[in-house]
């Protein structure tokens, strides 16, 4: 996916007719999760050049949407996916940006605990942000699930970018709690529709995005990490170390987006043999299957 391209004006008109004005409630209609969005039917999320788009480069955001953290996906909808795609096409850090967006949870207690939409270049990326659940769960347990994030983004995406040209894409995951370090087996089960015979720790989920993304954290400072936030920063720098940016005000999260990008794209190329040594760390014989890789 990925076809058409952003356009401001394009943007203007949807904005004043459909989002502008509007409540959460109003923005996100949806009260479960749909089939559409739900990874374990998902076999396989492609970013794939196209006359459009003929160097596309793969951008996940994946946003914590339990408890007070439904204000992430509302600010991405209300601004941040028109501040991003704007300034990437003025700032022009890579080529033919394409998103996908992420909603996260807690794959230990929430029904939903990750949505993913398509990769995609236009409006399309709105109104499908629009239709995922934000079901505002978290199980109060010290965490969140946003390693799920990590392996559906190794196990469950594909593009061009590295197939053709061997460069990463993106993938920023945006919280304000600390992170699960890891998934089971019953999850990768469960949540992504993945065989396998063990669970996978945090070191390991950021690996196997690792081949494929540059992997990145954005703190941002809800209610947790505003009363804890030593402790977040701690969890993640164990798994993310030196990926791991603190955000004060959620409304510059496009722009702290981009300026990372602009920061990679000018000084980091993909390591060669980067996927022999992650498969080679992590032991592949772990996995019975995993579909869409």
């Amino acid at each position: 996916m990925g076809h058409g391209n952003w356009n401001n004006a394009d943007w203007q008109r949807y904005a004043a007719n459909s989002v502008h004005g509007r409540s959460r409630d109003e923005l996100f209609g949806a009260r479960r999760m749909d089939a559409r969005y739900d990874p374990a039917r998902i076999t396989v999320r492609e970013s794939r050049d196209s006359e459009e788009n003929p160097l596309a480069t793969p951008i996940i955001v994946g946003v914590d949407v339990t408890g007070s953290m439904g204000f992430l996906a509302e600010e991405l909808v209300v601004n941040g996916l028109n501040a991003t795609f704007t300034q990437l096409l003025d700032r022009k850090p890579v080529s033919d940006p394409h998103l996908m967006a992420m909603a996260i949870g807690d794959g230990y207690t929430d029904a939903a605990p990750l949505q993913a939409t398509q990769f995609e270049a236009d409006l399309r990326i709105v109104e499908q942000l629009r239709g995922l659940w934000l079901e505002g769960g978290g199980g109060g347990n010290g965490g969140e699930s946003y390693c799920l994030a990590h392996a559906f983004a190794g196990l469950k995406t594909v593009h061009d970018a590295f197939e053709k040209r061997r460069q990463r894409g993106f993938l920023f995951t945006v919280g304000d709690e600390p992170v699960h370090d890891g998934v089971t087996a019953d999850q990768l089960g469960r949540v992504l529709g993945v065989d396998a015979r063990r669970g996978l720790s945090g070191r390991e989920t950021v690996q196997l995005a690792s081949q494929y993304y540059e992997v990145f954290h954005i703190i941002v400072d809800g209610s947790y990490a505003a009363r804890r936030l030593r402790e977040v920063k701690s969890s993640w720098n164990r798994i993310l170390p030196e990926r791991v940016i603190h955000l004060k005000d959620p409304t510059k999260l496009a722009e702290t987006i981009v300026a990372t990008i602009e920061q990679v794209s000018r000084g980091t190329q993909v390591a060669s043999g980067m996927k022999a040594r992650a498969k080679a760390l992590l032991g592949w014989d772990a996995f019975v299957g995993s579909q869409g890789r």
